[in-house]
């Protein structure tokens, strides 16, 4: 059922908001045993909102369109009271002392919140095989990866184990996990959305963003969560109007750019398939097809990875055993805390990139490789401005492939870095770009694709993706 319809019934008094979350939790019961795709349920917190709002509504049928609508938050927004790992041994007993600003809007939407969702740890990989706690499988399959890092998210919107779900991306961490479990994830243009309350990994490509079954109920949950907020200085203006205005309109005489470096890069031929059969559906409704010449985006990946790292190795800096985080029994002096603390805290991965990001700061290696990665993120953003002059958005790949097999998702960390590379251009540029469920493939898995858009231009992303999502309807869900 999506958002919508639910929102009738409650609103109707057809259906109590107790009952939809029991129907949830039993879900959440029944499935994710197998899925692990939570790190705390909040049975209790949930069932006491629901009556709340059953209660407040018998008074007022007035009500948002969230009213009552079950969500989850992958467990790197903060949730005051609640349990927020970022699915890490550093945080594993962290209570956040305040709500993230997304958190706030969504409470004020008339959300219930059934809990926080697994990731990757600190938002690093692309497999949710490192968080602390478990893996989590994919739905579809339970031997493969459901992506990453925000893949409890996709996994439990896939599994019906909530309606919708918050997810961050950095390089991919939401379009990624929603092509391999069937799912739509959009990544908004940068500063969309408030992050006062996400752990940062990396503040200059970080953006939290929505994960659904559909593309008008992902409009809906962006209409709740974004807009300007005091608390976060990179925050924009919200456009006029809905997500939802241009929902349903004629594509005929849109421009579409088709990206030759993407087509050249070595994919899975199903892959392949799936996006020329987009291309040549959307070529029949009218929409003109533009071939794009792009040659910085073959080096964005490296950028990435030089920016990102620097930047996780200065917002990590503050886990230290101090304050806050994880803190062995027993220690020598302040430099063994310290020691104890970051080794025993953090995971490879984690650990990994931060050596990395060390090293590209520190004297002798700044300017030959983190300010030659700026200046290739320029060069990125530059062609992105030139091909939206001749078209109005961007069709390309997800991922090289659909999803891997979750026994093999730690055993060779470059090919894992990789699989970024058709996603990562849009965080260097701070685009926004959806991912949208393309076909299925002859193993049963999710081939997913994604289109992008210059900055602000969300709607027309919803526009194109809502047409497709029509013409596709018959891509099963789980």
């Amino acid at each position: 059922m999506d958002i919508m319809t639910l929102h009738k019934h409650i609103a109707n008094k057809e259906i109590s908001c107790m009952e939809i979350t029991a129907a949830y939790l039993q879900n959440i019961e029944k499935k994710d045993e197998k899925i692990k795709a939570y790190i705390t349920v909040t049975k209790e917190e949930a069932e006491k909102r629901a009556k709340s709002l059953d209660e407040r509504l018998s008074l007022n049928s007035n009500i948002p369109l969230l009213y009552g609508i079950p969500g989850a938050l992958k467990d790197n927004i903060c949730t005051k009271g609640i349990l927020t790992t970022c699915a890490s041994k550093m945080l594993y007993d962290f209570i956040a002392p305040y709500d993230a600003t997304v958190y706030e809007k969504l409470n004020d939407n008339g959300m219930t919140l059934l809990g926080k969702l697994n990731m990757d740890e600190f938002a690093m990989g692309s497999t949710t095989t490192t968080s602390y706690f478990h893996k989590t499988y994919n739905p579809y399959d339970l031997s493969k990866s459901c992506g990453g890092s925000s893949g409890g998210s996709a996994a439990a919107v896939a599994s019906e184990q909530t309606l919708f779900a918050l997810g961050s991306d950095t390089g991919g961490s939401i379009r990624q996990p929603a092509s391999f479990c069937n799912v739509v994830g959009m990544k908004p243009t940068y500063g969309t959305v408030s992050r006062y309350g996400l752990i940062a990994f990396a503040s200059s490509l970080d953006q939290i963003g929505p994960m659904t079954r559909t593309v008008y109920d992902n409009a809906l949950v962006l209409d709740a969560i974004s807009g300007y907020d005091k608390k976060d200085s990179t925050s924009v203006m919200k456009p006029s109007g809905s997500y939802t205005d241009d929902i349903g309109k004629d594509i005929k005489n849109m421009k579409m750019g088709v990206i030759r470096q993407f087509a050249a890069k070595k994919i899975n031929s199903q892959v392949v398939n799936t996006v020329n059969e987009a291309i040549n559906w959307y070529e029949k409704q009218g929409v003109e097809i533009v071939e794009l010449d792009m040659p910085s985006l073959d080096w964005a990946i490296y950028a990435y990875y030089i920016i990102s790292s620097a930047e996780a190795s200065s917002n990590l800096a503050r886990f230290d055993g101090i304050r806050y985080g994880y803190r062995p029994d027993e220690f020598e002096d302040i430099d063994r805390l310290y020691e104890y603390s970051r080794s025993n805290g953090f995971d490879t991965e984690v650990k990994r990139r931060i050596m990395l990001g060390t090293f590209v700061l520190s004297q002798g290696y700044f300017d030959q490789y983190y300010n030659k990665a700026q200046k290739v993120r320029r060069l990125v953003e530059t062609e992105f401005d030139r091909a939206f002059k001749e078209c109005d958005f961007i069709l390309a790949p997800v991922a090289a492939s659909t999803a891997y097999d979750i026994k093999d998702a730690k055993k060779d960390a470059v090919a894992m870095y990789m699989e970024d590379i058709f996603t990562v251009p849009v965080n260097i540029a701070k685009l926004p770009a959806i991912a949208l469920p393309g076909a299925m493939s002859e193993e049963n898995l999710p081939i997913g694709i994604q289109l992008i858009g210059p900055k602000l231009s969300e709607k027309t992303l919803y526009r194109a993706g809502y047409a497709y999502e029509k013409r596709n309807s018959e891509v099963s869900h789980v």
